[in-house]
């Protein structure tokens, strides 16, 4: 039926977003769809995908901007958005922007979407697709499987946390998952296509089990005897989650899962941690860093955190940043608090004014890069394995290492999606992603 039709796609957002748009692509190329660049075909593409993010204000109205630009550019495209904002605020999203036709919601997003296409013909207004959050059931299996060596297996969805600033369970709806064994099956599907590096990626992974009465740590268990996988990445686990006794067995007994942590903090201080309803204190925060950083010293350790949260005092952002900055982390995520309809937050007192948010932020941005040289200085000199990646064209072949250095080499194509050993240098260079290692040998 869509044979020679052709369809284009643009995600916003999070890794899981990227994940399952990947899905999405392989069932339409399946039915015969064609993938282009949005502005690359003469007349537009017939189909056009928008996967949307709604985590910010920013992000949201950074969606309505990018789906009036594709429309302009596919004038004749059928036009589907999906996503987190779809979910929240369908209404405000076929009121504010023209020209979309279909708008799903969360519960029947993935491979539903195929089925509601008919004939592509343009609709005179939006239909949408949605139900109430409490209504989000589904677990829509994703994994990326795009010109990247990384793949990105989504193991859970949705968060029953509903943290005061947060509009992920309305979004995305409460904890779900499969069966390990479902999961398994599709890292081992990974391994048979040549993959080499995963990427567990979810709402809350540390969650996994809800729907099944499992748990995460025996998922990881049981992915660490998969043959064929060289290395796993845990995308983003809670404090609270991340347990002392895996801990010991990434550093100890795991093969294949890399001493690379992205943990969550949100607020360096516990009087703006109780205002966000966090289920932790820095005490508890500090202590699972310090024991990561005790069995494993060279690993790389991510931090979310949040600037400019109501409630957040001058007094108590300083006392944050002084927190953070005696943390043995690697990198921080910094975002700025952003007011969302629906949230606990908009009852909290005081308000930071928006200019000082930023000004927030920018510091957090500062202590992150100053952290960061940091910790690729320590790490010159050392044996590292790195996983090459397909570089753009023109570029120098690039790769990470188990503990996440960016390394750099002349390109050797023969190498794409091999992990070699080598000797990290002893300079640093600047590269779009941040800092770069030259390697010594290869």
């Amino acid at each position: 039926m869509y044979q020679d039709k052709t369809v284009a796609y643009y995600t916003l957002g999070c890794r899981l977003n990227f994940a399952e748009s990947s899905t999405l692509a392989y069932r339409l190329e399946q039915l015969g769809f064609r993938r282009v660049k949005a502005g690359d075909v003469a007349d537009g593409a017939d189909l056009l995908v928008v996967n949307t993010c709604a985590v910010t204000e920013q992000a949201t109205a950074k969606c309505r901007q990018q789906i009036r630009k594709l429309i302009r550019e596919n004038p004749h495209a059928f036009v589907v958005v999906t996503g987190c904002y779809a979910q929240i605020e369908p209404k405000q999203l076929a009121d504010s922007v023209g020209g979309i036709d279909l708008i799903v919601g969360t519960e029947f997003k993935g491979e539903n979407i195929a089925s509601m296409l008919g004939d592509l013909s343009k609709h005179d207004e939006a239909q949408t697709v949605t139900t109430r959050f409490q209504e989000i059931h589904t677990f829509h299996a994703s994994c990326s499987a795009d010109d990247r060596t990384r793949h990105f297996l989504k193991v859970q969805d949705g968060c029953d946390y509903f943290c005061t600033y947060c509009t992920i369970p309305m979004a995305r709806g409460r904890s779900r998952n499969p069966h390990i064994a479902d999961i398994v099956a599709q890292a081992r599907a990974v391994a048979e296509k040549g993959g080499c590096e995963i990427v567990l990626t979810g709402v809350n992974i540390g969650d996994f089990g809800r729907s099944t009465g499992e748990d995460f740590f025996s998922l990881c268990r049981a992915l660490d005897e998969v043959d064929g996988i060289d290395r796993y990445r845990i995308g983003s686990i809670e404090p609270n989650l991340l347990t002392d006794d895996m801990i010991r067995w990434i550093a100890a007994d795991a093969h294949r899962f890399a001493p690379h942590f992205h943990i969550p903090l949100q607020a360096g201080s516990d009087e703006v941690l109780r205002l966000m309803r966090r289920r932790y204190d820095t005490a508890l925060f500090r202590q699972k860093i310090e024991f990561i950083k005790r069995l494993m010293p060279d690993a790389f350790i991510g931090v979310d955190v949040m600037a400019g949260m109501r409630g957040e005092t001058p007094e108590l952002f300083d006392k944050a940043l002084q927190f953070i900055d005696s943390l043995p982390v690697t990198q921080l995520h910094p975002f700025t608090y952003s007011e969302r309809s629906g949230t606990k937050a908009l009852d909290i007192k005081p308000v930071v004014p928006v200019p000082e948010r930023h000004e927030r932020t920018a510091r957090l941005v500062a202590l992150s890069e100053r952290k960061l040289r940091e910790f690729y200085t320590s790490q010159m000199g050392t044996r590292r394995t790195v996983l090459w990646e397909q570089p753009a064209e023109g570029r120098p072949m690039h790769g990470f290492t188990e503990n996440y250095i960016r390394v750099e080499a002349p390109y050797r194509p023969e190498l794409i999606n091999v992990c070699t050993e080598v000797t990290l240098g002893s300079t640093l260079s600047e590269s779009s992603q941040g800092p770069v290692i030259p390697m010594d040998d290869l």
